[in-house]
């Protein structure tokens, strides 16, 4: 992708300036020199569909207590059919105020332990203490640079009360897409050990290799899929998670049940901005979601290039995502996160996902974004390699 040409009549070069408004993710560093690479929150508009769906629904004057029309259900049917081949059942769908508040749900639905492997998103890690559950984890393990599964150390963490596996598919901070066979080892390892497993699916509008299919684990086969809770949503493919739309799929009935109360009194509705949005999301923005895929491509390639240049940082090829995660262990640095922070680029520390010494890097942003927080890391590198860094641009 060239720089500041539009992706398929898409502008993703456009730079919106998102200071001193409602941005989380920039209001963090109000007010200093810093560019926010950090939480998953893409710098891009949505699609203008998507925009459109919303000032429709906002011109209606009238914002009461809502309910999924048969036109979402449809949408959202829809799209899980064309784009993986998953016959879906409307019944199966609960719909939820947000992802993280589904890790929580889940947690709540079972009477017992719950497992994952780390690094991975916070709320993993968060999700099971704060649903009164023990949490026990694995680590990852990397083989050519190349993030897969310690199946023996998943073993050695199970307790005899383990009772659910919280699966990140596809993986954030690691950029993997799971293939076929790694999913079936999940599987196999689930039914080996009756566990439920949750599957966090948020991310799979966003495979980046292009030969690369996302599988929903639940689809492998009939057995898995009655112990499975699959989380989606359109907040980060679409870049909507200021909306709170969320959806589970749940295709065995007594699970269902078991979700809905742990829900009950504690999860609130969608709300009917986040309701139209997600419609127009999934019937609407497929040219949109495309052109983001090259965007974000272009972007990745961008980012892998110029880390690989800088001293002190390794980072594996991100395969799904719009998140690198970046082994800063070289630079010889406590923190790693402050340590780029001072020098302009704010990003995620890997102490919140389990593995000090990493960084994650959020590159869903204009190029020329991207290149002048790549450039302030250059310099920065360059200086605590002893190295006489240049100004700042």
């Amino acid at each position: 992708m060239t720089l500041g040409l539009p992706v398929n009549g898409f502008d993703f070069a456009h730079v919106i300036d998102r200071r001193g408004g409602d941005s989380l993710k920039w209001n963090k560093y109000a007010g200093r020199d810093v560019l926010p690479l950090w939480v998953a929150d893409m710098d891009f508009a949505a699609p203008p569909a998507i925009v459109a769906a919303i000032e429709k629904r906002v011109a209606q004057g009238c914002f009461g207590y809502a309910v999924p029309s048969p036109a979402l259900y449809d949408a959202v049917l829809g799209y899980l059919w064309s784009a993986y081949g998953w016959r879906v059942e409307a019944d199966w769908l609960l719909w939820l105020p947000g992802l993280v508040c589904g890790l929580n749900v889940a947690c709540r639905s079972v009477d017992g332990d719950v497992l994952t492997a780390t690094p991975v998103y916070p709320p993993f890690l968060s999700a099971p203490r704060l649903s009164g559950r023990r949490l026990a984890s694995a680590a990852l393990c990397q083989s050519d640079g190349r993030w897969g599964w310690d199946f023996a150390a998943l073993e050695a963490a199970l307790t005899p009360s383990s009772r659910l596996l919280l699966l990140c598919h596809p993986h954030n901070p690691v950029g993997r897409a799971w293939e076929r066979a790694e999913l079936e080892a999940i599987a196999a390892f689930c039914q080996r050990h009756d566990l439920l497993v949750c599957s966090d699916e948020i991310h799979c509008g966003l495979i980046l290799d292009e030969h690369r299919q996302h599988l929903p684990l639940a689809m492998l086969d009939t057995n898995l899929a009655k112990r499975s809770i699959t989380l989606m949503a359109p907040s980060k493919t679409y870049n909507i998670p200021g909306l709170g739309t969320a959806f589970a799929v749940i295709p065995d009935a007594a699970l269902r049940r078991r979700f809905v109360a742990a829900a009950r009194g504690i999860v609130p509705d969608v709300n009917v901005l986040g309701l139209a949005a997600t419609e127009a999301a999934y019937r609407d923005c497929e040219d949109w979601r495309s052109a983001l895929l090259q965007a974000l491509r272009s972007n990745r390639d961008r980012v892998e290039t110029d880390l690989a240049g800088m001293p002190g940082l390794a980072v594996s090829h991100v395969e799904a995502t719009y998140l690198a995660w970046i082994d800063a262990r070289g630079l010889g640095v406590d923190d790693p996160a402050a340590f780029f922070e001072a020098a302009g680029v704010g990003l995620s520390s890997g102490v919140d996902f389990g593995l000090p010494g990493w960084v994650r890097l959020n590159f869903g942003c204009p190029q020329t974004t991207l290149d002048a927080a790549l450039e302030r890391m250059r310099l920065a590198c360059r200086g605590s390699r002893g190295l006489t860094p240049t100004t700042r641009t």
